[in-house]
This record gives structure tokens, C-alpha cells and sequence, in this order.
């Protein structure tokens, strides 16, 4: 079961990481995926909900996280297909063209729908959500819905049917806010982890100031273990789970996925980069030496 899960954070390119994850100077030669694949096995690609994908830059990412075999991406769907409900052949085509070679791989995990909440369980919607599975029927689909009124049993129902994931999510509350869950309705089990913090509600009452800032969230320990064993359950049936942070500010996505990592497979792959054990010494204390000991060391020598 413990095989089955895949743990990773939603993108991985961003300037605060460097001096946490990342050096603050890279080498010639460095990729950040390089780094993240030796520590993770997964990540999901958010770039390609703004602009599809490159088929040469697909090829490039494979390359560079050969060395883990494990490793999976996972993509966001492109906006326009979600919340601007476009439905146009050559979009459709064009998006499709960047995700091949990570199929063709064996790469590409699951294709991730992310509605808005404002796109509640109706039967336009339903059909709509029917017309993205048939437009992209060679994809393992996943989508994510925000508003509570997917859990009822005709929803649900819908991707059972159409052998859509259901992505479980943990998010701040709010108005009919979707409540955590541990619900399989395909071979892919699904979790996003957006932190709890309410002043980034993903809500209709939110501010879009608010709506795109980076969630600034750390998990704690306890919240981690809840988490993990609803991924434990998924897994007992999902061919594969894949649970996404997607709290980046400060790294902390890095962190708690590391944490979920260990605690969902019972493993430490590798020591943490060493600006994220200085950063988060506590949190990361079983990963190795804690910040203070390599003090200690370092003064010592």
C-alpha cells in the first residue's frame, strides 16, 4: 500500500525557495527538478493551467528526474477549459501536444481539473464536466471540486461513471466549503492540501488579492498524520495515490511533503537540503541532525 502513494508539492519553480531548498547560487548545470526528485516522488506541473505545455520542455523534465524512477508528474488542466468552459478542438489539440511525451512515458499520473467554487453540482456543469472527460479521454482525469454540493450521490455518481478522481481536498473553511475526505472513484486517489489559513480562503468571498497569494500554512504533525491515514485508506484500494502541498510560501509545502512522505511509506529517502533544516529545525528533527547540533559540529571543528 505504501508503494502506492506518491507525495509531492504543486509547482517547484519558485525564487523563495532559494537558500531553503535550493542553493542561493546554483552551479552551472543545475535544475531544481534534479534536486526535488531526490527527495520526492512527485510534483504537479501548475504552469500548464496558464499556458500549455512545450513538448520539448515535457522531454526535459523527464530527463532530469530519471535518476527516481518513481518519480511522477502530475498537470493541471488549463484554465480555459475549466473556468472558461472552452471546449475548441485546436486548444484542445495544442494543450495535448505538451503532454504526450510524459504520457507516452509512463510519466504523467493524473491530468487535474481545478474548478472554481463558483462551479457547483448542476446539470450545465455536470455536462460540462462529461464533455472534458470525452475531450480528453486519453487522460487519466481527476477533478477538483470546491463546493460541497459534489458530494451528493448523483455527483458522485457522475465520476464513478465516467471514471473521473475525485481530489480530496484540505482547505480553509468557508460557505459550503468541500469538508476533507477520503473518497476513490477511479484507480486515482487524489489529495491537495491547500493549508488553513483563512485569510486565503479559495471561496467566492475571498478577495482575488487574497486568491492568488501564496498559501502560507504549516501543518503540524498531528495534521499530517490525519492526513496520512486518509491517503492510507484511499490506498487500500486506489493503483495509485498521489497527495499534492500546495502551501509554498517559506517552503513549507517542501516540508510537510517530506513529512507526509515518511509518515504515508515509513521512510526517510534522504537527508533535507540544509537551509530547510536550519529554517525548520523542529520540524524536520528525525530527517538529521538538527540545526543546532550542526552548529555544535561546525563550532567544534
Amino acid at each position: 500500500m505504501a508503494n502506492s502513494i506518491r507525495v509531492g508539492t504543486a509547482g517547484w519553480s519558485y525564487p523563495q525557495w532559494n537558500g531553503l531548498v535550493y542553493p542561493k547560487t546554483a552551479a552551472s548545470g543545475f535544475h531544481p527538478l534534479e534536486l526535488v526528485a531526490r527527495h520526492l516522488d512527485a510534483v504537479e506541473i501548475n504552469s500548464s493551467f496558464y499556458q500549455p505545455l512545450k513538448p520539448e520542455l515535457s522531454k526535459l523534465w523527464i530527463r532530469k528526474v530519471e535518476r527516481n524512477p518513481e518519480f511522477t508528474f502530475t498537470a493541471k488542466l488549463h484554465q480555459n477549459f475549466t473556468h472558461r468552459r472552452s471546449l475548441d478542438a485546436l486548444e484542445i489539440a495544442a494543450f495535448k501536444e505538451g503532454l504526450w511525451p510524459l504520457l507516452q512515458a509512463g510519466k504523467l499520473g493524473a491530468l487535474l481539473m481545478q474548478f472554481p467554487w463558483s462551479f457547483r453540482f448542476t446539470g450545465e456543469n455536470r455536462d460540462h464536466l462529461i464533455r472534458l472527460r470525452r475531450a480528453f479521454h486519453e487522460f487519466p482525469l481527476v477533478a477538483e471540486m470546491r463546493h460541497s454540493s459534489w458530494m451528493a450521490e448523483e455527483a458522485l455518481g457522475t465520476f464513478l461513471d465516467y471514471k473521473i478522481g475525485f481530489c480530496n481536498l484540505d482547505q480553509p473553511e468557508y460557505t459550503r466549503a468541500m469538508p476533507p475526505t477520503a473518497i476513490l472513484t477511479s484507480g486515482i486517489g487524489y489529495v491537495r492540501l491547500h493549508g488553513r489559513n483563512p485569510k486565503n480562503s479559495l471561496g467566492a468571498f475571498a478577495a482575488e488579492a487574497q486568491r492568488q497569494r501564496q498559501h502560507d500554512y504549516l501543518y503540524s504533525e498531528a495534521e499530517i498524520a490525519e492526513w496520512a491515514g486518509r491517503a492510507e485508506n484511499i490506498g487500500r484500494f486506489a493503483e495509485r495515490v498521489y497527495v499534492i502541498f500546495n502551501n509554498d510560501a517559506g517552503a513549507k509545502s517542501f516540508v510537510n511533503a517530506l513529512q507526509m512522505r515518511s509518515a504515508a511509506t515509513g521512510s526517510l529517502r534522504s537527508t533535507p537540503p540544509i537551509g530547510l533544516r536550519r529554517q525548520y529545525p523542529v520540524e524536520l528533527e528525525a530527517f538529521g541532525f538538527s540545526y543546532a547540533q550542526q552548529q555544535l559540529l561546525f563550532t567544534a571543528a
